[in-house]
C-alpha cells in the first residue's frame, strides 16, 4: 500500500481526521485519567512527534504519537514500571520546567479499522523511528500493549512478554514481534502502565457486564482482569505493558 507519511506539524488540516479515524479501541481505555488529560496535549505541544499517514486518495490511515522525555537523570534512569501513564508524565513536567531531553517515547500506534492486516503498523513503527533519529535522539522507547495478551487474560505478563516461537525464538505476542523485528529488545514489564477506575455503572456502561460480585472480572480487549469491588461500588482496571527498547544510533 502506497502511504505518505507527515508530521502533524507539516500537516495540520489533518487533525479532525486523525482524531476521527474509526479504531479498536476498547471504550473503557478512553477512560484513563493521565491519557485523558494529556492525549491532545501532545498534539499542541509536541505536533512535530505525531505522525499521519494518507493514501493515495489523502484519506487518514494511521497515526502515531510519541513524545520526548529526560531519562538521563536523578530519580530516573530505569524505564518506570508506571510506563505509559509515567512516562506521559514525565514528559509535560520536562517540558514545563524547560529540562533537556534525551529519548522518545512512542505512546501510541493506531491503524484505521478499514486497514488492519495491511503491514502499515510496520510502516508507522519504522517512521517513528526515523523522525526521533531525525530529531538528534540515539533512542525510542515503548510501553507495548501486547495485542495478543487480551486471549490470555489470567496469563502472567511477565511469562507471556518473554515467550518466544520455538520455529525462530521471536515473541509469541504479534505487536511485539514487529518491534524485535524492526530492531527493538524487550526490556522490562511496566506491570502497572496504565489505570482506569470507574463507578460499577461506568464499569456496564463501558462493557455491557453486570460487574455485580466481587473479584475478577473478564473484559473483552482487557490485558488482565478487571478487579470488581460490588459490595463497594467500584472496579479498577490496571494494565500492564512491556518495555521495548530501540536503538536508532
Amino acid at each position: 500500500m502506497d502511504l505518505n507519511v507527515t508530521t502533524l506539524a507539516e500537516r495540520p488540516e489533518l487533525e479532525g481526521a486523525m482524531w476521527s479515524m474509526k479504531d479498536l479501541w476498547p471504550e473503557f481505555m478512553m477512560y484513563d485519567p493521565v491519557g485523558w488529560a494529556n492525549m491532545g496535549r501532545i498534539v499542541r505541544e509536541f505536533p512535530e512527534y505525531v505522525l499521519v499517514a494518507t493514501d493515495a486518495e489523502n484519506a487518514v490511515v494511521a497515526r502515531g504519537f510519541s513524545v520526548p522525555f529526560a531519562l538521563d537523570v536523578d530519580g530516573r534512569r530505569a524505564l518506570p514500571a508506571r510506563g505509559w501513564d509515567e512516562v506521559l508524565n514525565w514528559a509535560f513536567s520536562d517540558l514545563r520546567h524547560g529540562r533537556e531531553t534525551d529519548t522518545v517515547s512512542a505512546i501510541e500506534i493506531t491503524v484505521h479499522l478499514d486497514h488492519l492486516g495491511k503491514g502499515i503498523s510496520h510502516t508507522m513503527l519504522a517512521a517513528m523511528r526515523e523522525n526521533a533519529g531525525k530529531r538528534g535522539f540515539a533512542e525510542l522507547v515503548a510501553p507495548v500493549r501486547p495485542n495478543g495478551k487480551h486471549l490470555e487474560a489470567e496469563a502472567s505478563i511477565h511469562e507471556y512478554a518473554f515467550r518466544t516461537r520455538e520455529a525462530d525464538g521471536l515473541p509469541h505476542d504479534p505487536w511485539l514481534r514487529v518491534h524485535v523485528r524492526a530492531g527493538g529488545v524487550i526490556e522490562a514489564v511496566a506491570p502497572a502502565s496504565m489505570t482506569v477506575s470507574g463507578s460499577l455503572e461506568q464499569w456496564r456502561e463501558w462493557t455491557g457486564l453486570p460487574f455485580d460480585t466481587d473479584g475478577p472480572v473478564e473484559v473483552k480487549g482487557a490485558l488482565v482482569p478487571v478487579h470488581c469491588e460490588a459490595t463497594r461500588g467500584y472496579a479498577v482496571y490496571v494494565e500492564p505493558n512491556v518495555w521495548v527498547r530501540h536503538r536508532i544510533v
